[in-house]
């Protein structure tokens, strides 16, 4: 759902008008942070049915990548919207941390995916999520919201998504609209103006 969010938000910006010139100056905290705990995230995901020891450790690495994850949100909690994205992720740390790692999954709300996921849900010895039940904790935060038609890409999602999100659209559109450098006006046209006759 962040690539989802990423991609609404430039799509919003381009049509407000906005441009990419604020990107070159963003100067984050621990910039690199964000890249690399992606990589990790994907190199957990892609491996820990395949390593039993990764498999065991995998629900304690991802708790350890959002700790990483909202310390570098924490660093950086003054840029427009940031706010917002730390509390949407710490609402998924939040739920994760309390049942062992794994993001709870409604499985009424994962009926709208392939039946296939359901199974390995509920089969599958290791994974990011796993099937919400009775004994879930803060299940609520969970992946229970599902989007399909009209939405291009059908998945579940959970509040902390969405908040998180939100954050995200505005500190993009901050770049690209709001921005002192989105604001300028580019040389050639300010020399073409400087040149024009009265």
């Amino acid at each position: 759902m962040v690539f989802d969010g990423i991609l609404i938000s430039f799509i919003v910006g381009i049509l407000r008008k906005g441009n990419l010139r604020a990107f070159s100056q963003l100067n984050l905290k621990w910039g690199w942070v964000f890249p690399l705990l992606l990589v990790v995230q994907l190199a957990v995901f892609m491996l820990q049915n395949d390593s039993e020891l990764l498999g065991q450790l995998s629900g304690s690495i991802y708790i350890v990548v959002y700790i990483i994850g909202l310390l570098f949100l924490f660093l950086n909690r003054r840029n427009p919207g940031f706010v917002l994205i730390f509390i949407g992720v710490f609402l998924n740390f939040l739920v994760m941390v309390l049942n062992g790692g794994r993001m709870p999954v409604s499985v009424e709300a994962a009926a709208v995916l392939d039946p296939g996921y359901i199974e390995a849900l509920k089969e599958t010895l290791y994974a990011k999520h796993s099937a919400l039940t009775s004994s879930t904790h803060l299940g609520f935060l969970g992946d229970v919201i599902p989007i399909s038609d009209p939405y291009p890409r059908t998945q579940i999602i959970s509040i902390g998504d969405i908040i998180m999100n939100i954050g995200i659209f505005f500190f993009i559109q901050y770049l690209m609209v709001h921005h002192p450098l989105s604001k300028k006006e580019d040389v050639s046209s300010l020399s073409l103006k400087g040149g024009e006759e009265r």
